[in-house]
């Protein structure tokens, strides 16, 4: 089984990832600390990210932060990885 390179908690500034919605297109994911390697995430249907989130619903366009499914973001919100 594989290290978890993303552990860690990162700032809001230098997320892991960046996850962005073709069906919610105002929302934004940075993802700050993943809590399982890849091939556990695969394996897990209750697999969790901490993100920070921004949407049209957060006050003030400010970030809104705590853990999220991973398949809330892929799946339900059709959100597509953002190169950085």
């Amino acid at each position: 089984m594989s290290k978890n390179l993303c552990s860690k908690t990162r700032d809001v500034n230098n997320p892991y990832e960046v996850y962005r919605s073709y069906l919610l297109p105002d929302w934004e994911w940075r993802v700050l600390k993943k809590y399982q390697s890849p091939e556990g995430e695969a394996k897990n249907p209750f697999a969790r990210w901490y993100c920070a989130v921004k949407s049209p619903n957060t006050f003030l366009n400010s970030w809104e932060y705590g853990d999220t499914y991973i398949r809330d973001i892929i799946k339900e919100a059709g959100a597509y990885k953002v190169e950085q």
